[in-house]
Parts: C-alpha cells; sequence; structure tokens
C-alpha cells in the first residue's frame, strides 16, 4: 500500500516521467470507499453479488458505484432487474465523439447445486492465486479488466485530449439473451452511445488448441457469428387414445419418424472465404506438411471433411446445425396415446446462409406436410466486421505485444452474444477476451468451480490498455 500511495502522490504531482508510468500503469489505483482497490479484489468483491440474469441490480450498483468514484461519465440505461444498463465514459456522451465501447454482462449463469463446489460460488474467495466464483471468467473477469484499463487510459492521457470516447458499457441478461439488456441499450441509446466499435467477450487465448505438444498460445478474433433460427415443429393426430391398440398413424410416432429423417443425415459442409480463412491461417500457424494441408482445404476436401468431423466446435463453423432441444407430447399417463407432439430445433446458419433456403430442404427431409413449422426466433444476416479494419489491426497488434509469443487468428463464432446485437445494427464488433486461459480453467466456465488466476487480469488489463495505444498512433 505505501508503494502505491508514493506511487500515485509523485504521478499527481507530476513528478512522475511518462516513461515511468508506463512501468507501473498496471499498478492498482483505482479507488473505492476512499481506498485503493487492487483488480483481484475487485473481483473478488463483484463476485460476491449473487447476480444470476435477472437479478443485475445490485451488482449492477456496486459496479456504477466504482465508476463514479473514479470520475467516469455515467448513462443509465435501466434501473431494474433484468434491465439494469449503464455507461461509465471517458468523456460524456453528449459531446458526441466517436465512441469505443467496451462491452461486458452484469449477468451469470446459475451455479447449480452449491454443495458440489469446492468453494461457495459466490464466495469471491482467492485461493492460491485463483479467484474463484461464477463470473470469474465469464464475464466479471473481462469487465474489471476493461473497466481497470479505461482508468489507466484516463490517467495515462489526462491532460490530451483524445480523439475518440472511450465507454465501459455493463448490460444485463445476455446469457438469457431476454430483450431487457443489450438489445434495449441498443433501442433506445444507440445515436446517444455513437458507438464506432465495440470490443466484446470472446474466445481466451488457448495453448495446445491445434497440437496438444504446442506450447504457443492461439488466440481467435471473432468477426462473425453464426446466427439463430429457433424452429417449433407441431403434429396433430387425432386418434384413439389407449395405448393397448396401437393406431396406424399416431401424433408422437409419427413426429418422430420425421424427426429421424432430419437429424439422421450429417450435415454438409459449406465452404465459405471466412471459414475457409480460418483453415488457410491455421495452417500457417501449424507449419509443415499438415500446416500445407490446411493451407488447401478446398484442394483436399475429401480428406479434410472427415477430420473437422471428429470435432464438433470445428465443423459447426463449416455447416448450418440442427439441435433437437425437446419434444413435448402432452401426455397425462403412460397408457394414453397423446393427439398433440411438439418438437424445438435449435438451428444455427451460416452467414452466407438464407433463412427461407434452409427453411425449405428442412420441410422436404421432414417429408410430412401434416407439421406445422413456426419459426421462434430469426435473426437476419449479418455483415462480417472488417479484418483489415485499423481496429482489428489494432487488437492484433495488442495481443501480440503483450503476449508476443502468440499466433493470432481471425475466426467465426458458431454462438451468438451482444457483439452481435451492435453487428445488427451495423456497428462493427470484435470479439476476444486478451488473455491465456489453461484448459482446466476453460472447463469450469457454466460449470462448477469456476475459477480464474490472479495472473491473468494484469495482462488482460494491459492488452486493452496497448489496443488504445495502437489506435491512438493512427
Amino acid at each position: 500500500m505505501k508503494k502505491i500511495l508514493f506511487t500515485f502522490f509523485f504521478y499527481c504531482f507530476g513528478l512522475v516521467s511518462q516513461s515511468s508510468y508506463s512501468q507501473m500503469a498496471y499498478e492498482s489505483l483505482v479507488i473505492h470507499n476512499g481506498a485503493f482497490l487492487n483488480i483481484e479484489h475487485a473481483l473478488s468483491d463483484y463476485i460476491q453479488y449473487n447476480s444470476i440474469s435477472g437479478n443485475e441490480k445490485a451488482a449492477g450498483e456496486w459496479l456504477k458505484e466504482v465508476c463514479v468514484e473514479n470520475n467516469l461519465f455515467i448513462k443509465q440505461m435501466g434501473d431494474e432487474n433484468g434491465k439494469y444498463n449503464f455507461s461509465a465514459s471517458l468523456y460524456p456522451l453528449s459531446e458526441q465523439l466517436p465512441n469505443i465501447i467496451f462491452l461486458n454482462h452484469i449477468d451469470v449463469v446459475p451455479p447449480g447445486e452449491y454443495s458440489t463446489w469446492t468453494h461457495d460460488p459466490f464466495s469471491g474467495e482467492i485461493i492460491d492465486n485463483e479467484i474463484w466464483g461464477r463470473g470469474a471468467f465469464d464475464n466479471k473477469g473481462n469487465a474489471v479488466m476493461q473497466l481497470y484499463a479505461l482508468l489507466d487510459i484516463k490517467r495515462k492521457y489526462h491532460n490530451k485530449q483524445l480523439p475518440f470516447n472511450i465507454t465501459f458499457l455493463a448490460v444485463s441478461s445476455e446469457e438469457t439473451q431476454s430483450d431487457g439488456g443489450v438489445k434495449y441499450v441498443v433501442n433506445n441509446f444507440l445515436k446517444e452511445l455513437n458507438p464506432e466499435v465495440v470490443i466484446g467477450e470472446g474466445s481466451p487465448g488457448l495453448i495446445g488448441m491445434l497440437d496438444p505438444d504446442s506450447k504457443i498460445p492461439l488466440f481467435s478474433i471473432s468477426v462473425a457469428h453464426k446466427r439463430a433460427l429457433w424452429i417449433e415443429l407441431e403434429l396433430n393426430i387425432e386418434t384413439s387414445s389407449h395405448g393397448s391398440v396401437t393406431p396406424i398413424e399416431y401424433a408422437t410416432k409419427e413426429m418422430n419418424a420425421a424427426l429421424y429423417q432430419v437429424l439422421k443425415k450429417e450435415q454438409k459442409p459449406v465452404f465459405t472465404d471466412l471459414n475457409v480463412k480460418v483453415l488457410k491461417q491455421l495452417g500457417k500457424v501449424q507449419g509443415g506438411f499438415k500446416g500445407w494441408f490446411l493451407k488447401h482445404p478446398k484442394l483436399f476436401k475429401s480428406l479434410l471433411i472427415p477430420q473437422l468431423r471428429k470435432t464438433p466446435e470445428m465443423f459447426s463453423i463449416f455447416s448450418n446445425t440442427i439441435t433437437l432441444t425437446s419434444i413435448e407430447s402432452y401426455s397425462e399417463a403412460i397408457n394414453v396415446i397423446p393427439s398433440k407432439v411438439t418438437a424445438h430445433l435449435d438451428c444455427r446458419l451460416l452467414p452466407t446462409v438464407s433463412s427461407e433456403s434452409f427453411l425449405a430442404k428442412l420441410t422436404k427431409k421432414l417429408a410430412n406436410d401434416n407439421i406445422k413449422i413456426k419459426i421462434l426466433q430469426s435473426m437476419p444476416d449479418i455483415r462480417s466486421s472488417d479484418s483489415n479494419s485499423k481496429y482489428y489491426q489494432s487488437i492484433y497488434k495488442a495481443i501480440k505485444h503483450t503476449y508476443p509469443s502468440s499466433e493470432v487468428i481471425t475466426i467465426l463464432l458458431p454462438n451468438f452474444n451482444d457483439v452481435g446485437v451492435f453487428r445488427q445494427a451495423v456497428v462493427p464488433g470484435f470479439a476476444i477476451s486478451p488473455v491465456i486461459l489453461e484448459k482446466k480453467y476453460l472447463e469450469t466456465i457454466h460449470n462448477i468451480n469456476e475459477r480464474i488466476p490472479v495472473s491473468i487480469l494484469a495482462k488482460g488489463q494491459q492488452a486493452y490498455v496497448y489496443f488504445i495505444d495502437e489506435l491512438l498512433k493512427q
């Protein structure tokens, strides 16, 4: 604490040079309740607020309080559970400067059975240099890295007017994708935010992604995502209702036969400019014969596709996926034949595929004109963000600067997150978590015993700061 006070005193009075500042920039100079709060204790405190989706307000109030105490400009964008959102900016939004948005979400998924956790999921315990609790990575860890980076930038450039604003945007309801979170913000405050680009959560740097023996971290910057097409199938067939006599046709039998026709066949791969680019980049990173093989995917399609199918996570960015998530027969008893059956399909479409053509093929596969198809949600086609833009290039340079031995590629995400809502509003968005996360930690996300090592926080913070430094050079 003495070191922090000493450094802060000298910096405030202009007695620390800019070069000295760069060496201590990632010290804790964030104020909370009149004292300095270092980044790991900030995350610990934040985790202690149970902010399961729909219960975000208390955690959001704590986070906003830290922003207020550190003299950021606040704009409330919803003030209740399920719709608690706020922005904390370097300059007032009213100045309408082009805005760099650091996007994060307050809500977390439920922890499941508390008894299955080694430490209480909302304890925020710091044990053996690990921070425990729901949201440690997803997404409270990213939030504190972004906030501490913004406050570092505020101090670093305190006497210089920047050509753009920088905004920390905390939202609710990401995990449930309900209307009170980022959708509410974009629908009601987009013009006021004036976003130039949005940087949100994505994949961390992973070791051993291509080769289990490799020690090189691989970062993936997402420039696009698949879009959701959620479908309800309904079939009504009036038959005798007693299970002792089997009708020739009945709803559960016909629905299952139709679903079998859809699900039994493997999805065909679709090669696009973006997913081919992913393979070529991976080939460059891999090197050798395997790398040469990956760099020519269209030439070796017949050999490559079986390999891709072995890894569903990878194959998902080469195919339109159909996942059966539920079947409901409304049967009152085991010996009653229901007349109505519904099924839900979670379909994810590649950016180049239209919903109309996909539905036409699905209808043909079902081969049952009595099945009614209802679209529950259909996202519009969204243009990919430009990997040649100064924002992408600045993220790339920030990762390479922070992790010199790493490799960085462009990727398409199979899932949708809050960055996608801005992309729908034609705002460029890039998704990445600028930290290296070992597999043992990755496996705890949305699982029991979620935790992260303390050491990654300062590195992630540093990467966000360097991203802004790079933009200011252009």
